[in-house]
């Protein structure tokens, strides 16, 4: 009795043993995710404010060096060098644009992160941008960045048409 008494005592001691530090590790996980996000999002906030404020350092300082702005048009795949080509002319007379980001959702693994957010628009309504961030000197730094129009499903088959006759 005693003999059983001592290894179920063992077993829960080694059970523990075990439990504790898996679950201190995954709420560190938990913590970094969020410090991560956190991180990540400012990032994202500091875009969207440079761009509304016409500030192409600011603006162009967030994109990694290989970073890639996809714009609405099928046409719009910049290079950082082409797009800052692209944008000086409007920043510098001081217009920028103003995207202001709502429900965004990020995933971390390790030193890359995706993104989608919906944006609010004056001009263009709901659009949405999406995009990988990268992590490089360990700063969070814009990889790609897709802004498009989100479009209802009901209306899909009106706007494609429209733009096959465009085309």
């Amino acid at each position: 009795m005693a003999y059983r008494g001592a290894l179920w005592v063992k077993s829960w001691i080694l059970v523990v043993a075990l439990i504790l530090p898996a679950g201190s590790a995954l709420a560190d996980m938990g913590a970094n995710t969020a410090t991560e996000d956190a991180a990540i999002s400012k990032q994202l906030d500091k875009f969207h404010q440079a761009a509304a404020n016409a500030d192409f350092d600011a603006y162009f300082s967030l994109f990694s060096r290989d970073g890639v702005f996809l714009g609405t048009d099928a046409d719009e795949r910049w290079s950082v060098d082409t797009f800052k080509e692209y944008v000086k002319p409007y920043f510098s007379e001081g217009r920028g644009w103003t995207y202001v980001p709502r429900d965004r959702s990020i995933v971390v693994h390790n030193d890359v992160a995706w993104f989608d957010e919906l944006l609010d628009n004056e001009a263009y309504g709901e659009c949405r941008g999406s995009g990988v961030l990268v992590k490089e000197g360990g700063k969070w730094r814009i990889a790609q960045y897709n802004l498009h129009f989100p479009v209802p499903n009901d209306l899909a088959k009106q706007v494609t048409k429209l733009i096959k006759e465009h085309q």
